[in-house]
């Protein structure tokens, strides 16, 4: 498991992209990608969010483009990601592979303006 955590401080919400690129990370020479990424979104113990495969949502692709994030290229990826209006607090991004299965993943939190 593969653990990023964050601060979202001040005190007003802010809306985050996050991002676990796995077959994403291919068209980069990258080998041994985790083929199948879970994401999942902690405050503390609680379950906030979670995503595997993120189908090619607009929204995100959109949001992804905003933020400068590199794009990834095919919408039936199983790439994972949460977009999400968070209160300030401490997070923790954590991504795990969705089969029990192992390899090399990236993880990205961009505050979305």
């Amino acid at each position: 498991i593969l653990i990023a955590g964050f601060v979202i401080g001040g005190s007003t919400s802010r809306t985050v992209l996050i991002r676990a690129s796995g077959p994403a990370l291919i068209p980069f020479g990258v080998t041994g990608v985790l083929v199948d990424p879970m994401l999942q979104l902690y405050s503390g113990s609680t379950l906030i969010a979670s995503n595997s495969a993120w189908g090619g949502d607009t929204q995100i692709s959109s949001v992804a483009a905003s933020v400068n994030a590199f794009s990834w290229q095919f919408a039936t990826s199983n790439d994972s990601a949460i977009l999400v209006t968070l209160p300030p607090g401490t997070y923790t991004a954590q991504v795990s592979g969705a089969s029990g299965d192992t390899g090399v993943a990236l993880v990205e939190v961009y505050e979305v303006p």
